[in-house]
């Protein structure tokens, strides 16, 4: 089980911030774009939303090499107390079974060395990397793909998780349903029976409900899908759902990763913009798992550019999509999520758990010192976040 975070006289000076524990872009800045990407313009973006961050990149094979410089420029920094507010470094891929939202170029398995190098880079800041549990099935887009010198996973996650890089479990195929769950339980287990050189959680995950597969209507993005919501939602009977009956509900692949949620093996990141994932789900699905297993995300990205692709917005909702019709991220910040959770009854202790507390616990967080704020930040921020009744959860 995760240690939990105790409300100590300790923290009313070293604040424990909300987490922006899964976002592509800030202040119009694609930070897949690394080599160019301002750490401390960053830094002072974070500082002003009174939040910490944990910048997710994609990486193009090419550029391995570059994202091992921005790692160690990343940590030479963040060991100078420089960026104190962005608290780790993410990898959306690339080892991805179904692309989704990514782009196509940056969908890559790596090699044995490839690995090595990859999990290395845990000792400069990298804190997870968003993997397909069922990346070597049949029905994956790396099929015939790979061969002796791609290890598998019982390799992979011992390698990740002896530097401190944690898996996050996401974008699956839709195929086998009952295979991406077994695997899921498989990469948990081996994660649990591995050495582990991190604090916090050892498995974390992309947004729950997005990129796998569901029996269930999770989203109503448009007008016309939302004039059938109330309906659709009230055949589900939401406040009926046990987490034993998740396989039959939602289907195998939330099952697996609700269940290892509620029993601590997983913290488990689910957006609350209400257009990821509708927020009567996200609510439900939270309630189940425990706030103190869910993580708040916002998958948020402030410019019409991800990863080296163009993106669009339409006038039915506020995510970014790219060509194709296909959603590539959000556009709300974490402090209208908290108010989207607020909305569904999400407050006080549980909304400090959903938006900084798991998140404090899985990636192993600290406060902030006061010499690490700009002056008079600390009185801002318990005034930024009183409005929301967690500035003295924590």
């Amino acid at each position: 089980m995760m240690e939990n975070i105790s409300g100590s006289a300790e923290q009313a000076h070293h604040p424990l911030l909300p987490v922006e524990v899964h976002c592509h872009g800030f202040a119009g800045v694609d930070f897949s774009e690394f080599a160019l990407l301002d750490l401390e313009l960053l830094e002072r973006v974070c500082a002003q939303e009174g939040v910490l961050s944990i910048p997710t990149l994609y990486l193009h094979h090419q550029r391995l090499g570059e994202f091992e410089d921005f790692m160690r420029r990343y940590d030479a920094m963040r060991r100078a107390g420089r960026i104190p507010h962005v608290v780790g470094v993410a990898l959306e891929g690339p080892l991805l079974s179904s692309h989704g939202g990514t782009p196509a170029d940056t969908v890559w398995a790596p090699t044995r060395a490839e690995w090595e190098r990859l999990a290395r880079l845990g000792d400069y800041g990298l804190c997870y990397m968003v993997l397909s549990p069922d990346a070597f099935s049949p029905a994956s887009d790396f099929h015939g793909q790979t061969f002796d010198r791609h290890p598998g996973f019982e390799w992979i996650v011992p390698m990740l998780l002896g530097h401190g890089v944690r898996p996050a479990l996401g974008h699956f195929t839709r195929t086998d349903p009952r295979l991406s769950a077994h695997l899921v339980k498989d990469i948990v287990d081996i994660a649990w029976d591995a050495e582990w050189n991190g604090a916090g959680a050892r498995v974390v995950t992309d947004h729950l409900f997005n990129d796998m597969p569901l029996t269930i209507r999770h989203a109503f993005r448009t007008t016309r899908a939302r004039a059938t919501r109330d309906a659709t939602l009230a055949s589900y009977d939401l406040p009926g759902w046990t987490l034993d009956a998740m396989d039959e509900i939602a289907g195998p692949v939330p099952a697996a990763i609700m269940r290892g949620a509620a029993a601590g093996r997983i913290a488990a990141c689910i957006n609350f913009d209400g257009e990821h994932v509708d927020l009567a789900i996200a609510g439900r699905a939270v309630n189940l798992m425990g706030l103190e297993n869910s993580m708040m995300m916002t998958d948020r990205c402030d410019s019409a550019r991800l990863g080296g692709q163009e993106l669009t917005q339409g006038e039915e909702n506020g995510l970014w999509y790219q060509s194709g019709g296909i959603v590539a991220a959000g556009s709300q910040p974490l402090a209208q999520q908290m108010r989207n959770a607020m909305g569904r009854e999400i407050r006080g202790r549980q909304l400090w758990d959903l938006a900084a507390g798991t998140a404090h616990r899985a990636f192993g967080l600290t406060g902030l010192g006061e010499g690490l704020l700009p002056e008079g930040m600390h009185t801002a921020i318990h005034q930024q976040w009183a409005s929301f009744d967690i500035a003295d959860a924590a």
